[in-house]
């Protein structure tokens, strides 16, 4: 005799009743790909902007992709929820972030660094930008770059209309007695930046500030350039070093000194 096993008993109820199985029936939903082309987040990044996308889409542009069941929208939508706000990431740590599927140790490391700069941005738009209409200050801002030099360098400070500072420009690197800088290499920096003013600077690595013979013919130059570019030459500052200098100031200034 020869037995044969029925099936009819353990196959899917489905099946007993004659239906096929739909294979996405117990799939998760995929937001990602149920989102037409162009409402993804990418194109519409592309198309019009980052203040176009919502917080979301803004983290799955982070992310970039997801993973089994968990599309990257899905994924980002959890992440925010977990948190509680977009803000409130840049407290989390690379273990918190792993904590979620689909966030492994490298990518749970790019988001901890995007919240690091994130953070770091807050913390500067708090600052206000040196004022550097005062010889005193511009010796104090660049006392950190200039100490322990053992070549002359010539720095352009780019300022608004404010005296702030815009951006900080070294123009020329030179020998341990020289380093000449040519009006046109200063003023093309004031004007990539916008400057409304400018304040030159130079230092003398024997420590004494006092001007020599170059120095002088240097600021004459600058002083016409700046007048024929209208851009306000504020002062052409010499740093030395207090002990090495006769005044015990540690700096020169020609504004100062009335020779501009």
């Amino acid at each position: 005799m020869v037995y044969r096993r029925s099936w009819v008993a353990w196959r899917p109820a489905n099946l007993q009743s004659g239906t096929v199985a739909d294979p996405t029936e117990y799939e998760p939903a995929n937001r990602l790909r149920e989102t037409a082309v162009a409402e993804r987040p990418q194109e519409r990044l592309e198309k019009h902007g980052p203040q176009a996308l919502s917080d979301t889409e803004l983290i799955a542009m982070l992310l970039r992709s997801g993973t089994h069941g968990h599309d990257v929208l899905s994924l980002s939508s959890r992440l925010l929820k977990e948190a509680g706000s977009l803000g409130a990431l840049i407290a989390w740590e690379p273990a918190d972030f792993q904590r979620l599927k689909g966030i492994g140790k490298v990518k749970a490391l790019q988001l901890r660094a995007v919240m690091e700069v994130a953070r770091r941005v807050l913390l500067q738009q708090g600052e206000e930008t040196p004022m550097l209409n005062r010889a005193d200050r511009v010796r104090e801002f660049l006392l950190p770059v200039v100490s322990g030099l053992q070549v002359e360098k010539f720095w352009v400070l780019c300022l608004n209309r404010k005296n702030r500072l815009l951006k900080c420009v070294e123009i020329t690197s030179g020998t341990a007695t020289a380093a000449l800088a040519h009006p046109r290499e200063v003023f093309r920096a004031a004007i990539r930046e916008s400057a409304s003013a400018v304040v030159c600077v130079h230092n003398h690595p024997s420590g004494d500030p006092s001007p020599s013979s170059p120095d002088l013919h240097v600021t004459r130059q600058l002083r016409e350039a700046a007048r024929a570019v209208e851009i306000e030459l504020i002062d052409h500052v010499v740093i030395g070093q207090t002990g090495a200098d006769p005044s015990g100031r540690g700096y020169f200034s020609f504004r100062e000194a009335g020779l501009l």
